[in-house]
């Protein structure tokens, strides 16, 4: 049987972001995958800033962007005829403390292969065809059994393996949701002439039915994206796709001339009843399902990968006690029930794609990880993303926070303390910053952050 400190079901962009943050602890973590191969689909494409600058601490942002590319302008069409182009996106200013506010387009498939080759530079693998079967827990672990006969027993388990996850329902946790919208949809990457790679194209009808072609940034290949009437037999074949998108554009059948992947569903938002059964944490689609007009999915998955990994390390190592495990459903439940209902007001219309939607703003200050011991806290306060900006000294924050420490901010070096100065944007007071970017411990002085730090393993 094999072993290991932490088993991770599901080598999706959750389960690869969380294999990364692990290999770079040093922690002897198994990424498994029912597949016998990465994700092939485009799916979910929209990196959010929030995101980047979580690519941009497990190393792999500028492999992102070379993978990558903006997002194009939406031209509208009507009638075989361009009638309007704007934006996708309401501008968000950048500034010192938030250097990168547009969202980054990468296709599912590439994502992951950054993500994958990032993992195996760090030393970590993935076991593909490994389709779990069964979870039996005790005081001391987990064992997983899988469906060609082997068995992994670990000290933890992650369940990354999807909205359909096996292991949720293993460990018998339940998951309340409803439906966003009764039309059925559909999603497949295509090879298409006769359009430029310039904008995201819509054909949409008086029904709000219709289809858009986006060009996949990266690729050569188009994401077709369409949303049908209640009634609609789906058809992914090669045929059944061409005839959807002859009907709704100007296009013909015979510039459609591949299908690389598809997919049907119908969009719904849900969420599970705890993100936590014993020693089985929940992570990504297998804890929270969002439509995807948001583009907050994966990015609300990849930060759940983020906020565990670093507590699942301090704990294993002995540095932090097993109740500070209990802190990522504290933290992380109620930020996905937010970005879902996030992603369900983009989808109706409700809510436009822009600040709103770029997660700069998420946070943790009501968390019993965060300490705001100040009695007149300034424009950072704990609980906050800790910003970008440079101290005094020159120094990037983002590049003092790279890596998978806690940071120490104060006004003065301290000595004999690993420390940087504040920049004058935080406000006056010291700050601990979390490996995961978030403010942890604020105080005027460094009176009480010993404390704090021997709870949470700093």
């Amino acid at each position: 049987m094999d072993s290991a400190d932490v088993l991770v079901v599901g080598a999706g962009p959750t389960g690869l972001a969380l294999g990364i943050d692990l290999a770079r602890r040093g922690v002897d973590a198994l990424v498994v995958e029912a597949g016998g191969k990465l994700f092939p689909g485009s799916r979910g494409k929209g990196i959010q800033p929030r995101t980047q600058e979580v690519y941009d601490d497990l190393g792999v942002l500028d492999a992102m962007r070379a993978a990558g590319g903006p997002y194009p302008p939406t031209l509208l069409w009507k009638n075989g005829e361009p009638v309007e182009t704007k934006p996708m996106f309401d501008p968000v200013p950048a500034d010192e403390g938030a250097p990168y506010t547009e969202p980054l387009m990468v296709a599912q498939w590439r994502t992951q292969e950054v993500l994958y080759a990032r993992l195996r530079e760090l030393g970590g693998e993935v076991g593909f065809g490994r389709a779990l079967t069964g979870l039996e827990q005790d005081t001391e672990g987990v064992t997983a059994g899988f469906a060609d006969g082997t068995a992994v027993r670990a000290r933890y388990v992650v369940a990354a393996d999807g909205g359909r996850s096996t292991v949720r329902r293993a460990v018998g946790v339940g998951m309340t949701g409803e439906s966003v919208d009764p039309s059925p949809f559909l999603v497949a990457d295509l090879r298409v002439r006769g359009l430029d790679r310039d904008h995201w194209h819509a054909f949409v009808g008086d029904d709000g039915c219709g289809v858009a072609l986006c060009p996949l940034a990266g690729t050569d290949d188009f994401q077709l994206g369409a949303r049908l009437p209640e009634d609609t037999r789906i058809d992914l074949s090669l045929e059944g796709l061409r005839r959807l998108v002859t009907t709704y554009s100007h296009l013909d059948a015979a510039d459609i001339t591949e299908v690389r992947w598809a997919s049907d569903f119908r969009p719904r938002a849900a969420l599970a009843d705890r993100f936590r059964a014993g020693r089985v944490f929940l992570a990504g689609d297998a804890a929270h399902v969002h439509s995807p007009a948001g583009g907050q999915g994966l990015n609300t998955s990849v930060q759940d990968a983020y906020n565990l990994g670093w507590k699942l390390a301090a704990v294993l190592a002995g540095r932090a006690p097993e109740a500070l495990l209990d802190t990522y459903e504290e933290e992380r439940r109620p930020n996905a029930a937010a970005m879902l209902g996030l992603s369900t007001g983009v989808h109706h219309g409700e809510v436009r794609r822009g600040e709103a939607t770029v997660q700069l703003a998420l946070g943790y200050r009501e968390s019993s990880l965060t300490e705001e011991t100040r009695a007149h806290p300034g424009p950072v306060r704990a609980g906050d993303r800790a910003p970008d900006g440079r101290n005094a000294d020159g120094v990037r924050m983002f590049d003092a926070f790279r890596g998978p420490h806690w940071t120490l901010l104060t006004p003065e070096p301290v000595a004999g303390v690993s420390s940087v100065r504040a920049p004058e944007s935080y406000g006056p007071g010291v700050f601990l910053v979390r490996p995961d970017g978030y403010v942890g411990w604020a105080g005027e002085t460094t009176e009480g952050v010993r404390t704090y730090a021997a709870r949470t393993g700093a």
